[in-house]
């Protein structure tokens, strides 16, 4: 038995790039697979039914890594938010028993880290919604975690799932759209930097007493998928 890779989903290439070219040495299974979902919940979801939904899992947990945006105060472009739960825009909470552990490997990595609630918009969140969010518990704003997790729990339910956001904008230096998120190169550096805790939660996560998944021996899955 082989001890299968970690699964790591961004929206964007470029931030896949920058995970792409982190340290994964020591990684369980190996280097990880990386593939860009897209960007939206319909795009993220339809990614996982894709890679997970029809044939028995190659991967022994599954990471959301990307960019993201703060919700509230106290919370600076370059640090990173660990999610403990994600909740949709109609109100599902999804909770993550990951984001103390992965909270805890990106500290001791020296990052700067918040854990707490990512909300998944449908849409890019600006002014006044921000603030209401925040006023409802959520730290950061995506746009795809939630799909990620809903279609988990339809397809691969007792997969391991950490999900992390670099912050890149606030609510007092707002961007424009999601395409523009990559120009911040703190935060491209940040997501780079992730790479070695993510390491670190997955090696925690394939410690001896975890079951050990079959990686098959071939696959039609990309390394890298848009």
């Amino acid at each position: 038995m082989t001890t299968a890779p970690l699964l790591v989903l961004c929206a964007l290439g470029p931030e896949v790039w920058a995970l792409r070219g982190g340290d994964w040495r020591g990684a369980p299974g190996g280097s990880p697979v990386l593939v860009r979902t897209g960007v939206g919940r319909r795009r993220a979801g339809l990614a996982v039914r894709r890679l997970l939904g029809s044939a028995p899992t190659g991967y022994g947990a599954v990471v959301v890594a990307g960019f993201g945006a703060a919700l509230g105060p106290g919370v600076l472009p370059g640090d990173v938010v660990a999610a403990d739960g994600v909740r949709d825009a109609e109100g599902h909470l999804y909770p993550l028993d990951s984001g103390a552990e992965l909270g805890r490997a990106l500290k001791e990595r020296g990052l700067t880290v918040h854990t707490g609630v990512h909300h998944t918009a449908d849409h890019v969140v600006r002014g006044l919604e921000r603030r209401a969010l925040h006023l409802q518990g959520a730290l950061a704003v995506d746009m795809e975690a939630a799909a990620v997790l809903a279609a988990l729990r339809e397809v691969r339910s007792t997969l391991p799932t950490a999900v992390l956001r670099v912050v890149v904008d606030t609510p007092e230096h707002e961007l424009l759209r999601p395409g523009t998120l990559p120009a911040g190169v703190r935060a491209w550096r940040t997501l780079r930097a992730t790479v070695p805790a993510l390491v670190d939660w997955y090696r925690q996560e394939r410690a001896p007493g975890s079951a050990d998944l079959n990686h098959p021996t071939s696959s039609t899955l990309p390394q890298e998928a848009s």
